[in-house]
C-alpha cells in the first residue's frame, strides 16, 4: 500500500468513525481488515491511530486556524482530511507539509464539495505557518 492509498483508507476510516461513535478505534480497524478489501500497513496504523490518540490537540490546532468555524461544524470530510494533514505535520517529520497540504486538498477534490477544497487549503497552511513559526 503506497501512502497516497494509507492517506486515504485513514480519511475513510476517520470518517467511518464519525458514525460509529460506540466502537473504538481498534473496532473499526479491526473490523475494516476483516470486512473490506483493505491491508494493514504500519504507516495507515500510524495515522489513524495517532490522530485519534492526538485527537485534542489535532482539533485544537485546526479550530485555530478555522477561523469563525468549529471543527465540529466543519464538514465529517473537510474535518478528517484535516486531521490527517495536521497530524502529519506535527508528528510524521519525515513528510514535507506541502506534501501533506496537497494530498489533502486531493482528497477534498475527491470526496468533499468545491468549496471545501480552498478552507481546507487555508486552515493548513496558516497551521503549516504557525508550524514553521515555532521551530
Amino acid at each position: 500500500m503506497t501512502r497516497k492509498e494509507a492517506r486515504e483508507t485513514a480519511m475513510c476510516l476517520l470518517f467511518e468513525q464519525e458514525f460509529r461513535a460506540e466502537e473504538t478505534p481498534e473496532e473499526i480497524y479491526e473490523i475494516s481488515l476483516e470486512n473490506r478489501e483493505i491491508q494493514d500497513d504500519d504507516y495507515l496504523r500510524r495515522v489513524f491511530f495517532g490522530t485519534n490518540e492526538n485527537r485534542e490537540q489535532i482539533d485544537s490546532t485546526i479550530g485555530k486556524h478555522a477561523h469563525g468555524w468549529k471543527t465540529e461544524r466543519m464538514s465529517r470530510v473537510s474535518r478528517a482530511v484535516c486531521r490527517i494533514a495536521v497530524y502529519e505535520m506535527l508528528f510524521e517529520k519525515d513528510i514535507p507539509a506541502p506534501v501533506s497540504i496537497n494530498e489533502a486538498i486531493e482528497l477534498c477534490k475527491k470526496y468533499d464539495e468545491d468549496k471545501a477544497r480552498r478552507f481546507v487549503n487555508g486552515v493548513l497552511n496558516a497551521v503549516k505557518g504557525e508550524i514553521a513559526d515555532a521551530e
